[in-house]
């Protein structure tokens, strides 16, 4: 798998994301999910995808902390791009049970909430998948400036169609195809999570500078290298 990762990141390096989709699909078939946030830049993506196959799987980490915002455009968006194979993915009730019975984790342990509501879920899902795709983008932080389109992570080929564009060519996209945006976006939210560790973004900061805001947390967990079961070393739009 890790010499197939290398050479189709070779070959669709500079390729335009729809074709890189449609080669993910074409390698993997019903082995290929599509994981999104639904966050402030998932529209693209998510129709990107539907242009090649509506029915492509799409994993939604539904972790009980979404803004009321987020559900309603996870909704609507799926309905608007003729998405037909949306599915939710929400934290084990034991893990809850035991981690997190008051849902006040996060006021105390922020990488163990994510852990439970978001990394563990994650893993569960694309266990029965051998490939998957993310919405990531290198632009977003410079923990993702060398960020590949094709990469071999945890057994898994992980396919990053828009890891070469910025936010120029997102938002050309975006106005070409009348794409809803999330509400949250005019409200200063460019980088969307859950409610308790997003934070409004003034205007020019990093786009992610809102997420776990005043801590050293940049990322939650589940692109970060980890043992299945295990807690990731530190906590995106997916």
């Amino acid at each position: 798998m890790a010499v197939l990762a290398a050479r189709l990141n070779a070959e669709l390096r500079h390729a335009e994301p729809g074709v890189i989709i449609a080669a993910a699909i074409r390698t993997f078939g019903r082995k290929l999910a599509l994981v999104s946030s639904f966050g402030a830049e998932s529209a693209v993506l998510l129709h990107l995808a539907a242009q090649v196959d509506a029915n492509i799987p799409v994993l939604f980490l539904d972790t009980g902390m979404h803004f009321g915002q987020t559900l309603d455009y996870r909704k609507n968006l799926a309905s608007a791009l003729g998405l037909t194979n949306v599915r939710d993915l929400r934290p084990a009730f034991e893990d809850l049970a035991i981690r997190d019975p008051k849902a006040t984790l996060w006021q105390t342990d922020v990488d163990g909430c994510c852990h439970i509501r978001k990394v563990l879920p994650l893993d569960r899902a694309v266990a029965g998948f051998d490939a998957w795709i993310t919405g990531r983008k290198r632009f977003q932080a410079s923990t993702r400036m060398s960020l590949p389109v094709v990469e071999y992570a945890e057994g898994k080929l992980k396919f990053n169609p828009l890891a070469n564009w910025g936010p120029e060519q997102l938002a050309a996209y975006v106005e070409a195809n009348a794409l809803p945006a999330h509400p949250l976006v005019a409200q200063g939210y460019p980088s969307i999570g859950c409610w308790p560790c997003t934070k409004p973004v003034e205007a020019g900061a990093d786009a992610r500078s809102g997420r776990w805001q005043g801590l050293e947390k940049t990322e939650c967990g589940i692109h970060l290298a980890h043992t299945p079961g295990e807690a990731a070393n530190v906590g995106g739009d997916i």
